[in-house]
């Protein structure tokens, strides 16, 4: 028996494992920041990704589908599907588009909570409210994704137990954001 034609076999098999992954790896990444834009209604943006990420999804398909199915391929296949949600959540995190709402429910300083943000240039909506334990303050803060942070750094600073959640939101008119 050659062995030498077993190796050669099974080393081509691995490389094209290996592209397969790395080509669902890149077309899951699209996908994942194409329905980001999406959401967000950037047609022209979704329309660019999409032709990227059909190109791809077609080179994948059609080297997964050449030659005889091995288990390189197939795995190839699933874990660079399953790798490319991943790296795609990570650069849409990292891209942080979009803006958000920043509620905060304090009872602890809420007038302090709401200079410090002013004088950081965030906008705040104040609303009193009754909670289960009496009276609270309602700050809103509406920001874009990438300050999200800042403005929970704001808020601990002066309230270790305030309670904070974030939504995604799209404004209708874009006044104080640039």
């Amino acid at each position: 028996m050659n062995l030498n034609i077993f190796f050669s076999f099974t080393q081509a098999f691995l490389l094209s494992g290996i592209v397969i992954f790395l080509l669902r790896v890149i077309d899951m990444s699209i996908d994942t920041i194409r329905l980001l834009f999406v959401i967000r209604g950037k047609r022209i943006v979704v329309w660019i990704l999409g032709a990227m990420q059909s190109t791809v999804f077609y080179l994948a398909v059609s080297q997964a589908l050449r030659g005889e199915a091995n288990i390189f391929t197939t795995l190839g296949y699933a874990f660079g599907f399953a790798t490319g949600n991943v790296v795609g959540m990570f650069i849409e995190d990292r891209l942080a588009i979009g803006f958000q709402r920043v509620t905060i429910t304090t009872h602890n300083n809420p007038m302090a909570i709401a200079i410090d943000l002013r004088n950081h240039g965030y906008g705040v909506t104040e609303m009193v409210a009754r909670g289960r334990d009496g009276e609270v303050t309602v700050l809103h803060v509406n920001c874009k994704r990438k300050q999200v942070e800042d403005v929970q750094a704001i808020v601990f600073e002066h309230d270790a137990k305030a309670f904070l959640t974030v939504d995604d939101f799209i404004p209708v008119r874009q006044t104080g954001y640039y």
